[in-house]
Parts: structure tokens; sequence; C-alpha cells
């Protein structure tokens, strides 16, 4: 009897381990599913460093562009001399602009320094090359116009379409990393009289300081309607998903669990 007891309860210890060897391994296989959201620690350190960094240019531009609210195309602009284009808001030469600019100067650089480190990133683990380059198939019509469409009833996109990148967010963020960015680091640096005066080539090659200024500023316009087009996509999206997989670095989407584990 002895030896039928201790058999059994061998047997049962044996069993026990062999269901929690399976539950660890069902939940690391879990874990590996498309079903969680990822984002690598780079990312969302230079992920949140940029959006600190894009709200003190935008409440520093305001502050500027109140000072001065008008445009010009050239070298030089001035009050008195006939501009391009006038902005309806009060007139504040000299105005909060002082404090405004050095805010701008740091915003400017933290933004830049954590740029050159996601798009370095990027570039070596394949980010851009896996999740952002288009195919021939993704220009199609019928892709095209099937999200644009989602889009415009503000449909919520399935747990599937909510793991990759679409049509549209492929080309407005390719665009925002090689072209808006680009143009308004040159164009900031074409301000710049120290800059200038070592490297001319920053504001001849654009024709002047003022108009490196009005393309700076519709610049800055396209970056701030990405902005807000960004974060009302992720509202729709899933804003608390979105929100646990940019802090923690994983989140399961909707209707798979709601455990985080972060991922780096």
């Amino acid at each position: 009897m002895g030896d039928v007891r201790y058999i059994r309860e061998v047997s049962s210890h044996a069993l026990a381990l062999a269901d929690s060897a399976h539950l660890q391994s069902a939940a690391m296989r879990d874990w590996s599913t498309p079903n969680v959201l990822r984002h690598t620690l780079v990312v969302r350190i230079t992920h949140w460093i940029h959006a600190a960094s894009l709200l003190g240019l935008v409440i520093s531009g305001s502050a500027i562009v109140v000072a001065h609210p008008r445009f010009y195309w050239g070298e030089t602009g001035a009050v008195g001399t006939p501009s391009l284009f006038d902005l309806p808001l009060p007139f504040m030469i000299g105005g909060p602009s002082g404090w405004g600019r050095y805010l701008h100067f740091q915003s400017a650089w933290a933004c830049v320094l954590t740029g050159v480190l996601y798009v370095a990133s990027g570039i070596f683990t394949g980010h851009f090359r896996k999740n952002l380059l288009l195919e021939k198939k993704d220009l199609s019509w019928t892709s095209v116009w099937h999200v644009m469409s989602n889009h415009i009833r503000l449909k919520r996109p399935s747990d599937r379409e909510a793991q990759s990148y679409n049509v549209p967010q492929r080309i407005s963020y390719l665009a925002i990393v090689f072209l808006v960015m680009p143009m308004m680091i040159w164009t900031g640096l074409a301000m710049s009289p120290a800059v200038v005066s070592v490297f001319p080539f920053f504001v001849t090659s654009l024709g002047g300081q003022e108009t490196a200024r009005t393309i700076h500023f519709f610049a800055a316009i396209a970056l701030v309607i990405f902005l807000f087009v960004h974060v009302g996509m992720v509202i729709l999206a899933g804003f608390a998903t979105r929100m646990k997989a940019m802090v923690f670095g994983r989140a399961r989407l909707p209707g798979h669990g709601a455990d985080i584990q972060e991922h780096q």
C-alpha cells in the first residue's frame, strides 16, 4: 500500500509539473502571437521625448509668430516692407518672442537629437524597410480606398489591421520623417545667424532668411496637422491599448486579455 501511495504522489506531482510547464509554454507562445502590440525601448524613449519637444516647439513657435505675424520671401523683410502674406493675429513686436526663442532653440535640439537616434535605430533594425516601405500592391486603388473610406466613416480598425501600418500611415510617416522634418531642420539652421556665419549655404540654397522662415512656417503647419490626425487615429483605434504599448512595451489588443509586459 505504501508503494502504491508513493507512486500516486509521484504521478500527481509529475502531472502538476507538466501542467505548469504547459501553461508557461502557452503563455510564451501567446506573447509571441501577432495579437500583441510591441514597441522597442528606443522607440518609446524617442517617442516621448519627441512629444515633449514638439509641444515646446508649438508653444514657442506660436509665440514667435505672434510677435511678428507677417511673412516675406527673399533675404529681408520688416515692418514697412511688402509682405508675402499676413496672419490675422495681433501684431506684438517685442512681445513673448524672447522666451519663445530660447524654448524653441532648446526644444529643437532635443527633437533633432532624438530624431537622429530614431532614424538610425529604424535603419539598423530594418523597421523602415519591414514596416514602412510601400509595395506595388499597397498602392492599388482598392487598398487605398478601403482605408480612406474607413477613416472617413470613423470605423475602428480590426485587430489584424491594427497590427500593421496601412498605406496612408506609411506615406505620412515617411513624409514626416524624411521630408518635413529635414526641411524644418534645414530652414531652422538657415535662420540661425551663428550657423549661417559658418555655413552660409544653408540660407543661400533657399534664397534668403525670409524664404527659410516662410518655408519653416508651412512645414510646421504640416507637422501640426499630422500630430492632430495621429492623435485622432490613436483614439479611434483604442487609446488605452496603444498608450500601454507605448509606455510598457507590449499590450494585448482588445479581446485578447489585458496583460502587459515590457519589451526591450
